[in-house]
């Protein structure tokens, strides 16, 4: 019995259902009220210090599912955080990673027409759940991303969103050309080099559908874009003829001076010569900030505008696998052809940067989804009632902009908030995440004065039925969360989360409230990996 393949075929499979197939659990008997502590790998510890220490302690499981152009992949991570103790903070960092499991590359099945075969894909899915052993309910976090030309597919969305649904209670979608270009330039290791080396790099990552750039300085990504090039826009048989041909394969074919169509027979040369005009638009496309128009028009997002002083450059995506020689099979698609014209091109002195070792090649972006950010809001949270509040998925981040000086203005905070609301058009109907920077003391006068700032800004939402989540990044969502509700007369749901920085125009996840830890687990769609330099400074000194 199948968990997400039989819910494509309009059969519902319960958790039950899943067990009596007779799958192996390889983490720990499923609850609906499930923590993953550390302590479940512990022994012999007193009741009181294992309370201690659960509250400093927690893992995740984390699972990110790529379909892509060519591949679908399946990674399941175990990712562990612990509280900083320095000054009491509430704040949490990531301290250690394991990979639970790694699914074969399975290529991404297409039905007839523009779609994706959802059985199909389904399969995929549960052949990886079960391989590793997991059930949907034990993942606590992570993400379904589409690319290149699966995302084109008219079916795309409705099957990410049954795929994060059935994947676990928290796993959301994401789709779209730089969240994958910066997902590469992370997940391949090229951030982390940038970092190590002090210099800025470029990544370049080609799937089958189209190819990302991130440019990296200091371990951050300053700017991404996509080009329309990718391995698998042909796809031929064994006799060369085409048994797929997306519209911008059939446009590259033709400058290459072929005029190719569906069925159409093709020779070794023809495949040569247009390895060699996908690869040198690739490379055109970054050589200056003012490309050539045949290359320009293939843009999927703005072009890159400051590729200055770039001190390397490294390959990611399934093309790279040929790049750096670690594959040489055929998948009848001009993957290999791509990749050995672009290693030649290197080794010819026809990039201007020199080429950086292999990163993560294939599967940078699975690895980067099954390692998603993750942060706790610590033991000063405020949540005046949890069971209408809390979990809540897929929170839209606004951050206004708000200065506070010793004396904190109330007025000046409401209108810091509503200007910001009012500029980007945030529909007042959607539920958001209001991400506030604290800055000084944590003095009683200033808390209250900011806390009032706020009301006013929220007045339309104070006394309804809506829940109101608050995101500051100072340890005061306790005192903050009391002046609201029990002073201010907030009586709206209220959730003021803590020790949590985040970014305008993130999304993010909250969680179920944990005991004993009193903590509720954040999922921002941004990203942590295993190399991640954005995170070395936070680390604790063990």
């Amino acid at each position: 019995m199948r968990f997400v393949a039989d819910r494509f075929a309009g059969m519902p499979v319960s958790r039950d259902a899943w067990a009596a197939a007779g799958l192996p659990f390889r983490l720990h008997d499923i609850e609906d009220e499930h923590y993953h502590g550390i302590n479940d790998y512990s022994v012999d510890h007193e009741k009181f210090r294992d309370a201690l220490w659960e509250s400093d302690n927690v893992d995740l499981v984390s699972v990110g599912i790529d379909i892509g152009s060519s591949g679908t992949q399946v990674v399941f991570s175990r990712i562990w955080l612990r509280r900083l103790s320095d000054n009491l903070s509430s704040r949490y960092v990531v301290i250690d990673r394991e990979q639970l499991y790694q699914s074969p590359v399975s290529l991404t099945p297409y039905a007839k027409g523009l779609s994706i075969d959802a059985h199909a894909l389904g399969h995929i899915i549960d052949d990886a759940y079960a391989e590793a052993g997991i059930d949907p309910g034990q993942v606590d976090t992570g993400a379904v991303i589409l690319t290149g030309e699966a995302l084109r597919r008219d079916n795309a969305h409705s099957i990410a969103h049954v795929l994060a649904h059935h994947g676990g209670e928290f796993v959301c979608t994401m789709a779209g050309h730089h969240i994958e270009a910066m997902l590469a330039a992370y997940g391949s290791g090229a951030a982390w080099a940038s970092n190590e080396r002090g210099q800025r790099v470029l990544n370049i990552d080609i799937g089958g559908g189209t190819t990302k750039y991130a440019v990296i300085e200091g371990g951050r990504v300053l700017e991404t874009a996509a080009l329309h090039i990718g391995g698998r826009l042909h796809v031929y048989d064994e006799a060369g003829r085409l048994t797929r041909l997306e519209p911008a394969g059939q446009a590259l074919a033709a400058d290459a001076g072929m005029d190719w169509s569906l069925g159409s027979a093709t020779t070794e040369a023809e495949r040569e010569r247009l390895a060699t005009v996908m690869a040198e638009g690739i490379i055109a496309a970054v050589l200056s900030n003012d490309p050539p128009d045949d290359v320009a028009r293939r843009f999927l997002t703005d072009r890159l505008t400051d590729l200055s002083n770039i001190g390397g450059v490294m390959f990611s995506g399934g093309v790279s696998e040929y790049v750096y020689g670690h594959e040489e099979r055929d998948f009848g698609d001009m993957g290999r052809r791509l990749g050995h014209r672009l290693a030649r091109m290197a080794a010819e002195g026809r990039m201007p940067w020199p080429l950086l070792p292999a990163g993560s090649g294939i599967r940078a972006t699975a690895l980067g989804l099954s390692e998603y950010s993750v942060q706790l809001s610590g033991n000063t949270i405020f949540a005046s009632d949890p069971e209408r509040s809390l979990p809540r998925r897929n929170l839209r981040v606004v951050q206004p902009d708000i200065a506070l000086d010793d004396t904190i203005d109330p007025a000046a905070v409401a209108a810091a908030i509503i200007g910001h609301i009012e500029k980007y058009e945030f529909n007042t109907g959607e539920p958001l995440a209001y991400a506030l920077r604290w800055e000084g003391l944590p003095l009683y006068r200033r808390i209250r004065a900011f806390a009032e700032g706020i009301a006013m800004a929220l007045a339309h939402a104070a006394h309804g039925t809506a829940p109101i989540y608050v995101v500051v990044d100072g340890d005061i969502g306790k005192t903050l969360g009391q002046i609201l509700h029990s002073e201010l007369r907030v009586s709206a749901p209220l959730v003021i989360a803590d020790g949590v920085q985040l970014s305008a125009f993130d999304f993010i996840d909250l969680g179920k409230l944990r005991m004993p830890s009193n903590t509720v687990p954040i999922t921002i769609k941004s990203l942590l990996f295993s190399k991640d330099p954005r995170a070395v400074k936070a680390m604790p000194q063990e």
